[in-house]
């Protein structure tokens, strides 16, 4: 999945506004402990003879994972084919590698690519998700790669005013439409799944109602489950 292309100087800002907006951030502006400003290109700052590279850490670390579609099989059991990418906890180190993956409108469908909290796994199981749910959105692969930094962007910078409850992301990629997910850890606190819906909506400016379904309802009805929250 992994491929060599020459880094491009997207960026994007992790504080408060909107993502867009703080890729234009000066290199020499104070930065805020987990605000993304810049291509890790641009974090070094020159002292005397040498040059030092900037750390600028992340409140948590996150960990990139990819379930490949050749890899799935029918009789395996439902996850056993997703694998870790990647652990990152500063701003150079994401940058560093979501400038050298590819965007999920070049990966193949069927494919399922995500981004939790270290030590989480992108799994109804896992202790922390079992609980919880998920908000989804549908787009087409001309506006999915867009939405799927801005959502990296805000999870990782902190903009969620419940980004404890946040466990991840997920972007599937499917042959008639893409889908992305915030999954949460405990889906019967309505007021912070609200916000965070709400939120989401906003950064993204997205005007389509979106739903949140518990991971035991998912389980339970699959296709059909309804969901718990609207918004």
């Amino acid at each position: 999945m992994m491929e060599e292309e020459e880094k491009t100087t997207e960026g994007g800002g992790m504080g408060k506004g909107p993502p867009a907006a703080a890729a234009e951030a000066e290199a020499t502006e104070e930065v805020e402990e987990g605000e993304i400003v810049a291509d890790p290109n641009t974090s070094e700052v020159e002292e005397g003879p040498r040059r030092l590279r900037q750390s600028h850490p992340l409140e948590h670390s996150w960990t990139f994972w990819f379930d490949n579609p050749s890899a799935k099989s029918k009789q395996a059991a439902w996850g056993s084919s997703i694998r870790p990418v990647h652990t990152f906890s500063t701003v150079e180190d994401f940058w560093g590698l979501y400038n050298n993956i590819h965007r999920p409108s070049k990966l193949a469908v069927g494919a399922d690519f995500s981004c939790f909290k270290y030590k989480i796994e992108p799994k109804w199981e896992d202790p922390v998700c079992a609980n919880g749910g998920k908000w989804t959105i549908s787009c087409s692969r001309g506006k999915v790669d867009t939405w799927w930094l801005y959502t990296l962007l805000a999870m990782l910078g902190e903009q969620f005013d419940h980004g404890e409850e946040i466990c991840g992301a997920v972007v599937n990629v499917r042959a008639k439409q893409e889908k992305i997910s915030i999954w949460t850890k405990n889906g019967l606190n309505e007021a912070a799944q609200l916000s965070i819906g709400k939120q989401w909506k906003e950064i993204l400016d997205y005007n389509e109602t979106i739903g949140f379904i518990l991971h035991d309802d998912a389980k339970k009805h699959d296709r059909f489950a309804k969901s718990r929250y609207q918004i």
